[in-house]
């Protein structure tokens, strides 16, 4: 009998706990993804650039298909439920999504989430620091944005991208 292979997981978590769960599960020895960006917020006495998750109320988790690990997992504090179709059935996230969500972590100045993007045209980048991956071609304002659709999530990040560097699939 072979050993279950490990996925990524979408876990939802209390709010505003994204980062104290996410040590909480590095100390266990758990591998944790908890994409953030820099955001500059504006108080009435100043501005400062804080780090914010991309997607607020969730991390994700690369673990093995378990019982036993995923109730570990879920008396984590601030655990609340892992994503999934079926209520009590975690579902894995596509890993090419993964690793396309970690590329335009560490190629792009600027993302931007868009919550239940369902429609566009599907794209490839051909040249640049995303170069290989897939994605949807949107429009906002006047710029063209490459997204990545986190389908567990229902929701989407994009970053701005010449559409020289675009070809459709």
């Amino acid at each position: 009998m072979s050993e279950p292979t490990p996925n990524w997981y979408a876990l939802f978590v209390r709010s505003r706990h994204e980062f104290v769960t996410s040590e909480q599960l590095r100390k266990r020895g758990i591998e944790v993804f908890l994409p953030s960006v820099i955001r500059k917020r504006r108080w009435s006495d100043r501005k400062k650039a804080i780090v914010c998750p991309l997607f607020p109320g969730y991390l994700f988790i690369y673990t093995e298909p378990s019982a036993e690990t995923f109730l570990n997992i879920l008396q984590t504090r601030g655990s609340v439920s892992f994503v999934g179709q079926e209520p009590g059935r975690p579902s894995p996230v596509d890993p090419r999504e993964m690793e396309t969500l970690r590329m335009m972590l560490a190629g792009c100045d600027e993302l931007d989430t868009y919550p239940h993007l369902n429609e566009g045209a599907p794209v490839l980048v051909k040249q640049g620091p995303l170069k290989g991956a897939k994605g949807v071609l949107a429009k906002k304002e006047d710029h063209h944005l490459f997204l990545v659709n986190i389908e567990i999530l229902g929701r989407s990040v994009g970053t701005k991208v010449s559409a020289e560097d675009l070809e459709l699939i």
